[in-house]
């Protein structure tokens, strides 16, 4: 009979007592998490090697301009993967569609099972947030221009929906004084 200690059990029992202790009876896709996590640290280690490669230099400091054209892109990136229902299609596989989330967004609820994971990083826009700044950065480095045209692009967009929204609440305000 196995103890409590971990240096008498197997790997795989290790792994599933850890799960469960740490899931307290809910449902918790750790193996999915770790299979994210480990996707993520392999993309940035062939984007480093790929610059490496190609003898891609890291600038020495980036101005406040491209921190804030690489925030606002961002932004606007992980709201058109995790929220839009145009991209819904891309997200179908690992949610379900809960409804109507206001200006162009849906709400979804995560599948259960080995989805959950994926699902849970294609419904968060801060989840996604992470990988689609770690894709612009690895971009600016990699492909500068291309990278640059396409953040100034979803800036644009991103500037476009809120002057939207500026214009809808201003509507309506002369509306209700009316």
């Amino acid at each position: 009979m196995r103890t409590g200690n971990p240096a008498s059990m197997s790997m795989g029992e290790w792994w599933r007592r850890v799960r469960s202790a740490y899931a307290g009876g809910e449902q918790r896709p750790l193996g999915g998490y770790a299979a994210s996590l480990l996707s993520y640290a392999g993309l940035v280690g062939v984007a480093a090697a790929v610059g490496r490669r190609r003898g891609a230099r890291l600038p020495e400091r980036w101005s406040t301009g491209d921190v804030v054209l690489l925030s606002v892109a961002t932004h606007k990136a992980s709201r058109l993967v995790t929220k839009s229902a145009v991209t819904s299609v891309l997200r179908a596989p690992f949610t379900r569609y809960d409804g109507a989330a206001g200006e162009a967004e849906v709400n979804e609820s995560v599948r259960a099972g080995a989805r959950h994971a994926v699902g849970e990083l294609a419904t968060c826009p801060f989840c996604s947030g992470v990988w689609i700044a770690g894709a612009l950065t690895a971009g600016r480095v990699l492909a500068p221009r291309a990278t640059g045209l396409l953040m100034t692009a979803l800036t644009a967009v991103a500037a476009s929906d809120w002057l939207h929204l500026a214009y809808d609440r201003a509507k309506q305000g002369a509306a209700d004084r009316s």
